[in-house]
Order: C-alpha cells, then sequence, then structure tokens
C-alpha cells in the first residue's frame, strides 16, 4: 500500500454537514495522525486554498489540499459523509466523499503529483463507484493506494 494512506486514514460516516466542518475535521485528523503539527495553521491552509477557487470535483467528490509548514509528511486522508455537502462543485452537485492532501510548504513537486494522481483518479467511474459504494476502509485505502 502507498506511504500517503492506509486504512488508519480512510473515515466512513463523518456526520459533517459543511464545508467548514469538514476542514476543521481534517485538520483535527491531521494532528491526531502525526501528519502535522498545528491544527490551527492546517485548518488556515484549507481555507486560503479554498478561497482561491472550490476544490469540488464532480460525481460527489471533492479534494481539499493543505499545504504548510505545520504539515510533516505528505499524506492523503479520504472520508464518506453520512450527509451531502453543499460544496461549490464542478458539476454543481453536493459532495459525498472528499480526498484530502496534506503537504509541507518545502515540497511542491510531492503537492502537485499528489493532486494530479487523486484528480486522475476521480475521472475513473469504476474508482469513483469501488469507494463511493464500499463500507470497507482498507479496501477504499488500497483503491485510492493503486493510483497513486
Amino acid at each position: 500500500m502507498s506511504k500517503y494512506i492506509d486504512s488508519s486514514r480512510v473515515f466512513l460516516d463523518n456526520p459533517a454537514t459543511s464545508v467548514e466542518e469538514v476542514f476543521a475535521f481534517l485538520s483535527d485528523k491531521a494532528v491526531e495522525l502525526g501528519i502535522a503539527d498545528d491544527r490551527d495553521a492546517v485548518l488556515e491552509a484549507f481555507k486560503a486554498r479554498e478561497a482561491l477557487g472550490s476544490t469540488g470535483m464532480h460525481g460527489g467528490f471533492a479534494i481539499p489540499h493543505a499545504k504548510t509548514d505545520a504539515v510533516k509528511e505528505a499524506a492523503l486522508v479520504a472520508v464518506k459523509f453520512d450527509n451531502e455537502i453543499d460544496w461549490a462543485s464542478q458539476d454543481g452537485k453536493p459532495i459525498k466523499a472528499a480526498i484530502a492532501l496534506f503537504a509541507p510548504a518545502s515540497d511542491p513537486t510531492t503537492y502537485l503529483n499528489l493532486l494530479s494522481k487523486v484528480a486522475v483518479l476521480l475521472v475513473n467511474e469504476n474508482f469513483c463507484w469501488k469507494f463511493l459504494s464500499s463500507s470497507d476502509v482498507a479496501e477504499i485505502a488500497t483503491a485510492v493506494a493503486a493510483g497513486l
């Protein structure tokens, strides 16, 4: 499996109801998982990136990303939501899941590489279907890792 994601970084049935709640959850998890050492810096990085343009994609997915010195190692976190999240998306539909990207500000190459690979995953209908229909964190982590 990829060094960027494993089953400990996949969360199902998240109760978030807004983009702000999603960012708060992801920022908390980044610190809990040892990905970052400053929750507030990660949260601000998510907000700053979103202010540049929505990270809502199509097909019910978003790719929020935080690039900051508070991030100690590049990582991905995958989340499926209990509710559809009203998130400005490319297809105008709500978000059901997110694959969040965390990267140190000092490593733009890894950041861009991961962002590109996750974006490519999201145009693969089989991947999207598997991700959204699965309730197995290991299966989801393996599917994401296979595309990296």
